[in-house]
């Protein structure tokens, strides 16, 4: 596991009986949804417990720390489902074994940006959760938001940033000595317009300005960073 928290997670998932893990499983997975829509705020125990078909009682019986908790738990698992979607299309695109030859780079970043946008798609509900994340971040509690940084986005920044530092020592790029602040810059030229004009996927943009977005992205970056 890429944190202590997924760590401690995974083992509490070990030791837990088989049918009280299910239990809790799908309690996880109808919060999914009803956070997704409502946000962390917004959405009520009693609400969390009608989608799982449970009462509240059975909720605190599998999560003692009640909303926040299981908030946790949900984040939690779907970063690290997302995570692992995104490490998978990382290193198919950008084998740090192998990179690119310097006329397929911008064809290669091209299809990353693609893989990745693409996943927004993939994991609605996951995003829908980002979304509310960003929006409600002062109601959030703060072990809440480290626990999602952890499973998700911190392991994908490193693995970017390990990414760009071998597109660098192959020469295809020039990271200014800093490969962490390159990877950043990448994700937030493909990625910002298309997050921000899509409201994190809810509303999807025709194809061709998707396309025309991820293809300008991919160009600002590769001026930004070219090889000396």
């Amino acid at each position: 596991m890429g944190s202590s928290n997924e760590a401690r997670l995974e083992q509490a998932r070990r030791e837990v009986p088989p049918r009280r893990l299910a239990k809790q499983i799908a309690i996880a997975g109808a919060s999914c949804t009803v956070f997704g829509r409502e946000g962390y705020t917004r959405a009520s125990v009693d609400a969390l417990a009608a989608a799982a078909g449970v009462s509240t009682r059975t909720l605190y019986n599998h999560f003692p720390g009640g909303k926040a908790d299981l908030f946790r738990t949900v984040v939690t698992w779907t970063s690290a489902e997302v995570r692992d979607a995104q490490l998978d299309r990382l290193h198919t695109v950008l084998d740090p074994r192998r990179p690119p030859c310097p006329e397929n780079l911008e064809r290669d970043l091209v299809a990353l940006a693609r893989a990745f946008i693409d996943l927004m798609t993939e994991f609605p509900d996951h995003f829908a959760l980002v979304r509310h994340i960003h929006a409600e971040a002062d109601h959030v509690p703060a072990d809440v938001l480290a626990a999602w940084q952890e499973a998700g986005p911190v392991p994908v920044g490193r693995a970017l940033a390990d990414a760009m530092a071998a597109l660098a020592e192959a020469g295809l790029i020039d990271v200014h000595g800093d490969a962490a602040l390159a990877g950043s810059h990448f994700t937030a030229l493909i990625s910002h317009a298309i997050t921000q004009l899509s409201h994190y996927g809810v509303r999807p943009l025709p194809p061709k300005d998707t396309e025309l977005l991820i293809r300008g992205g991919v160009g600002a970056f590769l001026r930004a960073y070219a090889a000396r």
